[in-house]
């Protein structure tokens, strides 16, 4: 770039060398600072800056450019990065090898780029270690990039000079969709910076797509296609308030965080243990690790880890596994982590890019806007530069036509002429024909002049047409253009669609990590609890007395918003089987269950973690029961009754190895209605089936079997019958009362004592516990249990009607509509 000089610089006439060369006399002030200025503009302009059309720097857009030229493309064989810095080097960019193999590698990097615009081979670093040399890595042009340059040599965009005048080069990139905004970038330059976050392409085209045919379109009704960004690494992305926010300005703060799973670690004898599978943009392993050391060993404010171990690779991902010490609670320790370690990054989005050759900070409409004036400009040329091309060739086929026509004419004038030159100007006067046609007839092998070739020839002049047709179209009429460009970024967003990998949690990000945090003691002792299963499939613990629990408590208070199922006595460091309808078993630690928040002795089940987030459940497979381990030698085991009337009582020989087993094993089309944990056997267990039949009889019946048992005939069912409700009852337990029988059909409910029914033999017919009114065929829920309480669908426990003595009477009027849900026991 030259010096620019100002008006007051002063030239000393006698000040002349010996070469005659003037010496000029500039102030050293005004040379700095035009020095100073001419620095600044080149380096944003030049190298720091992205342009807001194509998103590229200027040492990324000469990369893909000279790879595109050199031909090497994705069905390229892969070739020496070293022999793409060269060239890059040699013919564009010469700011150094070291600059453009960088700015290369991170386009080939996938935990950089959402769309990697470099397919590399190699050694390409991670987010914590750098690439290898590039003598050692190879490269090629990705897919991707192939939509950012494919339309080059169309005359879509302006070229310049290189740096010598040797060579041109583009301006721009064509860029085919918002690379900007897909793959973000960064930059420093003199004065101000770069930062922008990556987004999904799909979302990101969805909204350009939108924004196409509503230009007035709101940044509210564009985020419903945007949500938020969308980081290579996944991860959790905290306070979507903050988000809206740099959207609406260009200017942002935004929370990630990295994704963790806690509980038992394999092989660890149940110890805790915290699972961290995605990680924050740009933050490594090692950098986690390294910052978890310094924080034990040196600065000590974080206590209670054993260990941590980097298990990451390429086949299975991030897998950094942090492991708790004995009796540490992972939450409360969890919360340390973010606050103390990288698990837990700011990023500061600023979207400074150039506009016209001027930085501007622009949100994401205005984005989105720039980007689509350029693209109505490229497909315009492109439009125009088809058209032309097709037109020329129209052009020359309908000169081969007419002379086709004459074509013995033709080729006497052509054997009768003196030169080529007398030839061509007979074609040209005798067929009014053009010079350019009067030379591509005389051009024209004789083998083209067959009658076939005529059909060929006028099917190419009417397709011709009917081309320039179309793109004359899309040139005078502004609605088809943008229909051209929407038709060709959706078929961009079908050929690389990706789902999604960071979660969104909204809400203002103050408020979103104080909701995070979470509560407890960081070391809890292995005090009594209890772990509660809810009506509605809901999972949660009461406090351990480490935890402030009420000394001495053994059951949960009064419940609201839910009602209890089960409840299994365990201890906080203890675990307790959960039971599945499918049969199955599945062992769980109680640390990590929440602890349900009791206020006034009420206890709100609607903190409590869904049984399918605890463990692997199946398609249509729910958790039934709770069962403690731990206090095996006091009961007969687990009493489990199926919908065709098999019941079990499974010894508790639990498998030591296995956190997953089955329990029994069902027929085809059966599933267990119920899994009730006996204390002993002076317990009843009680069927009720559909047709209103209930069954009752004593545990001392029914002999302890095996895990792999079928079990044994429990209750004989009519034709079309089911079990409805299996459990076991207790009749001597005057603290809780006496237990009642439910039963509710679509119209009537009715509630009878439990000691109205007499007890039978097993593999009998039970007796009848519910008269059926018209229009009633069948049960729709039944229970057996001391104070009963109706569940409605919503949870909120509803009274049911006074008991009645009469065994087999009819129910009485159903107290609600919503009452068709869960009968069960309120705590």
């Amino acid at each position: 770039m030259a010096r620019r000089k100002t008006p007051t610089t002063r030239v000393d006439p006698s000040a002349f060398d010996s070469a005659g060369a003037n010496v000029f006399d500039n102030p050293v002030k005004t040379e700095m600072e035009d020095s100073y200025l001419e620095y600044a503009y080149s380096v944003i302009h030049s190298r720091a800056l992205p342009d807001a059309r194509d998103g590229l720097k200027p040492v990324h857009r000469r990369i893909l450019y000279s790879m595109n030229d050199s031909g090497y493309r994705p069905t390229h064989a892969y070739v020496k990065c070293s022999r793409v810095v060269g060239d890059v080097m040699g013919r564009y960019h010469p700011h150094g090898d070291t600059a453009i193999y960088d700015a290369m590698v991170r386009l080939a990097q996938d935990f950089s780029m959402n769309a990697p615009l470099v397919d590399g081979h190699g050694n390409f670093g991670s987010p914590d270690d750098g690439p290898a040399a590039s003598r050692y890595t190879e490269a090629r042009m990705s897919p991707e990039a192939m939509l950012l340059v494919g339309e080059l040599g169309e005359e879509t965009v302006d070229f310049r000079p290189n740096y010598d005048g040797s060579l041109q080069e583009p301006s721009v990139l064509p860029a085919a969709y918002p690379n900007l905004l897909v793959n973000g970038t960064s930059g420093i330059a003199v004065g101000m910076a770069t930062n922008m976050i990556p987004h999904n392409m799909g979302e990101i085209i969805g909204a350009t797509r939108w924004l196409i045919n509503h230009p007035n379109a709101t940044l509210d009704k564009l985020m419903e296609f945007v949500p938020g960004p969308d980081l290579p690494t996944g991860g959790l992305l905290l306070g979507l308030d903050e988000v809206r926010k740099a959207y609406e300005t260009g200017r942002g703060v935004v929370r990630m965080r990295a994704k963790v799973e806690t509980g038992p670690l394999e092989g660890s004898r149940g110890r805790q243990g915290i699972t961290v599978t995605e990680l924050p943009y740009g933050v490594g392993p090692e950098k986690v690790i390294e910052k978890i050391t310094d924080e034990v060993n040196k600065s000590k404010r974080l206590t209670g880890i054993a260990d941590v171990k980097d298990l990451t690779d390429r086949e299975n991902g991030t897998r950094l596994v942090i492991e708790c010490k004995v009796g540490v609670n992972p939450q409360p320790l969890l919360a340390d982590l973010y606050r103390l370690t990288p698990l837990e990054q700011s990023f500061g989005i600023n979207n400074l890019v150039l506009v016209n050759g001027q930085p501007q900070t622009l949100g994401l409409k205005q984005l989105l806007d720039v980007f689509l004036q350029h693209r109505y400009e490229v497909v315009t040329r492109r439009t125009r530069y088809r058209r032309r091309k097709r037109e020329e060739r129209l052009h020359l086929v309908e000169g081969l036509l007419i002379a086709l026509l004459d074509i013995d004419k033709v080729i006497r004038l052509i054997r009768n002429s003196e030169n080529a030159a007398e030839a061509k100007d007979g074609l040209m006067k005798r067929f009014k024909l053009s010079e350019i046609q009067a030379t591509y007839i005389l051009d024209t092998p004789l083998r083209r002049l067959t009658k076939y070739d005529k059909l060929e020839l006028e099917e190419e002049q009417d397709r011709l047409r009917e081309e320039i047709a179309e793109l004359t179209k899309i040139l005078d009429d502004d609605r088809e253009l943008k229909k051209v460009v929407s038709n060709e970024l959706a078929k961009i967003a079908k050929d690389f669609r990706t789902e999604r990998r960071t979660a969104l949690i909204d809400g203002d990000l103050k408020e979103v990590l104080a909701a995070s945090q979470p509560a407890g003691p960081r070391e809890v002792a292995d005090d009594p609890c209890q772990v509660i299963l809810s009506a509605t499939g809901l999972v949660a613990r009461t406090a351990a007395e480490s935890e402030e629990a009420p000394e001495g408590r053994r059951r949960a208070g009064r419940v609201k918003h839910d009602a209890v199922a089960a409840v299994a006595h365990s201890t906080a460091r203890g675990q307790v089987l959960l039971v599945s309808n499918r049969g199955r078993a599945f062992k769980t630690d109680v640390l990590p269950l929440p602890v349900l928040p009791e206020q006034d002795g009420t206890v709100s089940l609607r903190g409590g973690m869904a049984a399918r987030e605890l463990v692997p459940l199946e398609k249509g497979e729910r958790v039934i029961g709770i069962a403690p381990l731990g206090e095996e030698h006091d009961s007969p085991g687990l009493a489990l009754g199926t919908r065709q009337g098999i019941v079990k009582i499974c010894a508790p020989e639990w498998p030591v190895r296995a956190d997953e087993f089955e329990i029994i094993t069902l027929k085809d089309g059966d599933e267990v209605v119920g899994a009730t944990w006996l204390t002993n056997r002076n317990e009843t267990l009680a069927f009720i089936a559909s047709d209103a039949s209930l069954l009752r009889l004593s545990v001392s019946l029914v002999r302890p079997q095996g895990l792999k048992s079928g079990g044994m005939a429990g209750i004989k069912l009519n034709p079309d019958a089911h079990v409805v409700f299996f459990g076991a009852v207790r009749t001597d337990d005057p603290e809780r009362g006496e237990p009642m029988v439910v039963t509710a059909t679509g119209q009537t409910v009715k509630v009878t004592p439990f000691a109205e029914y007499p007890a039978k033999g097993r593999a009998t017919g039970g007796v009848r516990a519910h008269r059926f009114l018209k229009g009633e065929d069948a049960l729709t829920v039944a229970w057996i249990g001391p104070r009963p309480a109706g569940a409605a669908s919503g949870g909120d426990p509803v009274e049911l009607p006074e008991p009645v003595d009469r065994r087999d009477g009819s129910g009485a009027a159903h107290p609600g509509p919503d009452v068709v849900g869960h009968l069960v026991e309120r705590g």
